[in-house]
């Protein structure tokens, strides 16, 4: 009998937990389902009582509009060229920073993991002028290089925070190994260590990838030229003072969404394979 209570109870936890995970899912699916429905629907279906959950009749019109209306082709091609160029670059320093932090010891070091978090928790408005300042003494107002400029300075305290830890979980035998078998250790980092590590960049890289590619202050603010803006002011530029354009605007985000997603399904096998999988031979 005890057994039955114990079995009965394991289907109603699994059961429990299944029912969870599901208004889980469905809170958190929802809202891209509803964007990718009203970028499909006419504009008179758009705002109307009862709430049409599924246009009468699809429609690429609100997709092809933004393209009419503005330079969207444009945007993307600016986005991507800053993302990965500012997220390639904090990572790189990161890789350099993270290790450095993982394997010596000399002074200062907590202090230098110190500031790094520190300036984490500095709001971007605080040192708008005096960046504003800078970049128009520098000459670069309305250039996307101030934006790679910006977003990796930005970037490169958690990319070297972060990669420090998964520098602390590879056995420092690695590159010994490597460096007694004649290699330097630049050769043992590029060669031994971070083919083993892939993941950590992988999931570091791909979160630095998306603060780039979704961040809308900066970029408004150093930017006001039409054929340089990103995709995040392009969205803006959507919501005017006394109307929004929901349809083009969920367009323009379905649009927006799937260079993430396509990072995600090419890098998703580096995220999920073990960290040190087939490193160490036992």
């Amino acid at each position: 009998m005890s057994k039955r209570k114990k079995s009965k109870g394991k289907i109603i936890g699994l059961i429990f937990k299944i029912a969870a995970l599901g208004i889980y899912l469905v809170f958190t699916i929802f809202p891209f389902l509803w964007i990718f429905i009203t970028s499909i629907k006419p504009r008179k279906e758009i705002f109307t009582f009862p709430v049409m959950y599924w246009p009468s009749k699809a429609t690429l019109d609100n997709y092809i509009q933004i393209f009419k209306i503005s330079k969207f082709d444009k945007y993307l091609l600016n986005s991507l060229i800053v993302s990965i160029v500012g997220a390639g670059a904090a990572l790189f320093i990161g890789i350099l920073g993270g290790y450095v932090l993982a394997r010596f010891k000399f002074k200062g070091k907590n202090k230098i993991l110190l500031a790094y978090l520190f300036t984490q928790m500095i709001p971007g408005f605080i040192i708008l002028a005096p960046l504003y300042i800078l970049l128009s003494k520098l000459g670069l107002i309305n250039r996307l290089s101030a934006l790679m400029i910006l977003y990796t300075a930005s970037l490169i305290p958690y990319c070297t925070v972060s990669l420090r830890g998964f520098f602390q979980r590879i056995p420092g035998s690695l590159e010994e190994a490597a460096m007694v078998d004649g290699c330097s250790r630049f050769h043992a980092l590029f060669y031994i260590v971070i083919p083993v590590m892939l993941p950590g960049i992988a999931a570091t890289y791909i979160f630095a990838f998306v603060q780039c590619w979704n961040e809308l202050f900066q970029a408004v603010m150093f930017i006001d030229v039409e054929y340089k803006k990103t995709i995040p002011v392009a969205l803006n530029s959507f919501i005017m003072k006394y109307d929004i354009d929901w349809g083009a605007l969920s367009a323009g985000t379905v649009i927006s969404i799937l260079p993430t997603i396509i990072l995600f399904a090419f890098i998703q096998k580096y995220i999920t394979g073990g960290l040190t999988q087939g490193a160490i031979k036992e």
